[in-house]
């Protein structure tokens, strides 16, 4: 069925008139996760990773904040799977298979942390803004902590499991390391951001 010139004719005018309003509209977007990102020391990580809450964070520092502990919880559940199901598999031997088991304590107490921290967030007071900050901070830089303890116990191990397992962890830290650097662009709004929609 052949569609009639005029009907074309208007699709045509209709993707000229609006496909750079959508444009304009996902680039200004990309400002807003880019001017969240500045503070991290990884904005590319945190830019690719945190870019679909644009729309509902916005220049909120506390929404920000959020999505950054969101995202590194789901990050850390993922390795964390990795290493149960590495476990289950039982390839790694002596010394690293002890690493192993330690690294899967570390990482759940890490996802303990991050949770309380994702509570706080939901939560947030103007009356116990400070103590929220410090809280945040506290359990954010244990988490970063289990990680790096995790970490430590492959110093010197080889081999392609113990490469992966490494890149992984290390890229749960990075993104853990750019949630505490949103959290402290919170705490340095201060409890008046919090009016921000």
């Amino acid at each position: 069925m052949k569609m009639p010139r005029n009907s074309l004719f208007l699709r045509l005018i209709w993707l000229l008139v609006w496909l750079p309003l959508l444009y304009q509209s996902v680039s200004g977007h990309d400002a807003y996760v880019r001017d969240a990102c500045n503070v991290t020391r990884y904005q590319d990580l945190c830019i690719h990773l945190l870019s679909p809450f644009s729309l509902a964070a916005k220049r909120s520092p506390s929404k920000w904040a959020r999505a950054g502990v969101a995202v590194t919880i789901t990050e850390a559940k993922s390795v964390s799977q990795f290493l149960v199901d590495l476990n289950r598999k039982r390839t790694m031997r002596g010394r690293n298979r002890g690493a192993l088991l330690d690294c899967v304590e570390c990482l759940s107490d890490a996802i303990d942390n991050l949770h309380r921290a994702l509570g706080v967030l939901r939560n947030l007071s103007g009356t116990t803004f400070e103590e929220q900050m410090e809280d945040l901070t506290t359990w954010l830089s244990a988490a970063m902590s289990d990680q790096g303890t995790c970490l430590d116990g492959f110093e010197g191990g080889k081999g392609t499991q113990v490469e992966l397992l490494r890149n992984k962890v290390s890229v749960m830290s990075c993104v853990t390391s750019n949630a505490l650097a949103l959290v402290i662009k919170l705490a340095t709004a201060g409890p008046e951001s919090l009016m921000e929609p």
